[in-house]
C-alpha cells in the first residue's frame, strides 16, 4: 500500500493503512459475536449521552475496549453492511443504494471463517437485494427477512422456510441468536447478529413504550435555522430542512423531533435489552470472557445538526458510529483506542483473530494490533463516498477525505460551495473554512465558482488555501488508490 509524505502546517501526515500485525495471535480460535444495530449513532449510550438509557450497553463499554473514532465509509444502510462483509469500498463492492443486491462472487468474512473451521450463522436484516430473504453463502444457520422487514409479527426466512413469528423483531432476532449460541458445537462459532433496530419508523417493544414521555433531547446549536448557522454552508443544506431528511418536515411530517428522538431512544432500549441478553447467554454457557463480542452500527444519525436528520451526509454525526470490542480474556475493560477505524477494517480484523489469511479483494486494514496495544499508530485519513439516490434526491453525491484534523467535502450534481471543516477546533463543523473563498456567478444564489487564491485578501489566510491544495491532492490520490482510473458518478 502506497504511503503519503508528511504535509506541513495544519495537515498532519496522511496516510492510508495501518501497520502489519508484529506479534501472532492466540492459536485457539476465539467464538465471535458480531453484533450490528441499524442506524445508531455514535453516542446513543448513556455511558456518553445521559439522555440515553442503555444500562447492558455501558457495562459493555466499561468491561470492554471502546473505539470512540470508528467511522463508516458509506453512511447509507446496505452500502455500509456490504463494506462490513467484503472489507471493500461501495464503489468497488457495487451496492451503492439500499436495494442493490452483493455480488454472490463477492468474498464475505463468513464464507472466509467457514473455510478457517468455524461454524457460521446470521440472525436479522441482511438489507443488500431486498426482494429476497434466500439464504446467503457463508453460513451454516440462516435467519432474515426480506428488505427493511418489520418491527412487529416478522415472517422470517429460516434456513430456506417460511417461519412466521409473534412479537418485536429485535427480541425474535435475539431468540434465534440465543438458540444458536446454546447450541453444542464441535468447532468455534461466528454469530453475526444484525437488527432492524433503531431503523425509522422507530417502534419499541411493548414495555418499553412511552417511557421517555416528556424527555426531551437537546437540540443541538447548529440547528437553529439562522443566517449565522447556514453562513458558509452549501445552499442544499439548508434546503433540506423542510424535506423528508429534515427538521422542519420531519418523515413527511409524520412527527415533530421531540417524538422522533424519544420514539428512537425508546427502541434503543429494545436493543440494549438485546444485548444484555446475549452477554447472559454467553455468561450461563461459561464462554463470556473468552469470546470475541463486537459491537456497532452501521452508519451513524443526525438528531437536528445543521438541521438535519437521518445520515447521507459526510457530518460527523452521520458518518460516526460506536465500537465496543469486549473479551475479557484479552482485554482489561475500561480501555479507550482514539486511532482511526472503518467499517471495511472488521473483515480483516476477524482474519486475525480467525488466523486466517485476508483476501486480496479487500481494501480494509485489521485493527487488531491496536485492540491489543494502545500505542500502535492507525491510519490517519479515509476515502468517504456516497452516491446519489433517485428517492432521496437532496443529498448529492458526496466525496470526500477525513483526516485526524480535517475534513473536505466535494459535491457533485450541485454548483454550491465544498466544504472543508478543522475538526479539532471546530467539532460540530460550524466554520467551513472555504465559504468565503466563493462568489457568486450569473444571476441568483444558485452558482458559484472557487475564486483564486490572488482574488483572496489578507483577512482569509492563504493557509487554507494551501490546505485545499493538499487535501483536494489526497482525495484524487485515495481515489485512484483504492480503484485505479476510477472516477465519481456524476
Amino acid at each position: 500500500m502506497v504511503r503519503l509524505s508528511t504535509l506541513a502546517l495544519l495537515v498532519v501526515v496522511l496516510a492510508t493503512g495501518f501497520v502489519n500485525p508484529a506479534e501472532a495471535q492466540d492459536e485457539k480460535q476465539r467464538n465471535i459475536v458480531f453484533i450490528l444495530i441499524d442506524d445508531q449513532r455514535w453516542d446513543a449510550i448513556g455511558k456518553l449521552n445521559p439522555y440515553f438509557d442503555t444500562p447492558h450497553l455501558d457495562a459493555l463499554m466499561g468491561k470492554g475496549v471502546y473505539f470512540p473514532n470508528m467511522f463508516v465509509t458509506t453512511s447509507l444502510c446496505s452500502p455500509s453492511r456490504a463494506s462490513f462483509l467484503s472489507g471493500q469500498w461501495a464503489h468497488k463492492h457495487g451496492v451503492l443504494n439500499n436495494s442493490t443486491p452483493l455480488n454472490p462472487t463477492t468474498a464475505t468474512f463468513p464464507q472466509e471463517l467457514q473455510k478457517a473451521g468455524y461454524e457460521t450463522a446470521f440472525t436479522g436484516k441482511w438489507h443488500m437485494g431486498g426482494t429476497s430473504d434466500a439464504p446467503r453463502d457463508g453460513f451454516d444457520r440462516w435467519v432474515s427477512f426480506r428488505g427493511q422487514g418489520a418491527y412487529f409479527n416478522q415472517t422470517f426466512n429460516v434456513d430456506g422456510k417460511k417461519v412466521p413469528s409473534s412479537g418485536h423483531n429485535t427480541d425474535i432476532v435475539t431468540d434465534y441468536a440465543e438458540e444458536f449460541i446454546r447450541k453444542d458445537h464441535d468447532k468455534p462459532f461466528m454469530l453475526y447478529m444484525s437488527h432492524k433496530a433503531v431503523h425509522a419508523d422507530f417502534k419499541p417493544a411493548p414495555r418499553h413504550q412511552g417511557s421517555y414521555k416528556g424527555k426531551m433531547y437537546p437540540y443541538p446549536d447548529t440547528m437553529a435555522d439562522t443566517e449565522e448557522n447556514y453562513k458558509g454552508k452549501p445552499r442544499w443544506v439548508k434546503e433540506q430542512r423542510d424535506t423528508w431528511h429534515g427538521v422542519d418536515g420531519l418523515y413527511n411530517n409524520t412527527m415533530d423531533l421531540d417524538d422522533f428522538t424519544q420514539r428512537y431512544a425508546e427502541t434503543m432500549r429494545t436493543v440494549d435489552d438485546s444485548v444484555g441478553r446475549i452477554v447472559e447467554v454467553l455468561k450461563d454457557e461459561g464462554i463470556l470472557d473468552s469470546t470475541l463480542l463486537i459491537f456497532t452500527s452501521d452508519n451513524g444519525f443526525q438528531f437536528g445538526e445543521h438541521g438535519l436528520i437521518d445520515k447521507r451526509t459526510m457530518y460527523e454525526a452521520s458518518i460516526k458510529v460506536p465500537l465496543i470490542v469486549h473479551c475479557p480474556d484479552l482485554f482489561e475493560g475500561g480501555q479507550v483506542r482514539d486511532q482511526m477505524v472503518l467499517n471495511v477494517d472488521l473483515f480483516p480484523t476477524l482474519m486475525d483473530v480467525a488466523g486466517a489469511a485476508t483476501p486480496d479483494s479487500v481494501q480494509g486494514e485489521s485493527w487488531w494490533p491496536i485492540a491489543n496495544d494502545g500505542t500502535v499508530k492507525g491510519r490517519e485519513s479515509f476515502l468517504y463516498t456516497y452516491f446519489w439516490e433517485r428517492m432521496f434526491a437532496q443529498t448529492p453525491t458526496v466525496l470526500g477525505v477525513r483526516t485526524n484534523t480535517h475534513k473536505f467535502m466535494q459535491f457533485h450534481g450541485t454548483f454550491g460551495r465544498y466544504e472543508l471543516y478543522d475538526i479539532q477546533n471546530d467539532p460540530d463543523e460550524k466554520h467551513n473554512l472555504i465559504g468565503d473563498f466563493y462568489t457568486r456567478q450569473g444571476a441568483g444564489d444558485v452558482t458559484f465558482r472557487m475564486r483564486k487564491k490572488s482574488e483572496v485578501g489578507e483577512d482569509l489566510s492563504a493557509v487554507y488555501f494551501d490546505l485545499l491544495d493538499k487535501l483536494n491532492t489526497h482525495l484524487d490520490e485515495l481515489e485512484c488508490e483504492r480503484e485505479p482510473n476510477w472516477r465519481p458518478i456524476n
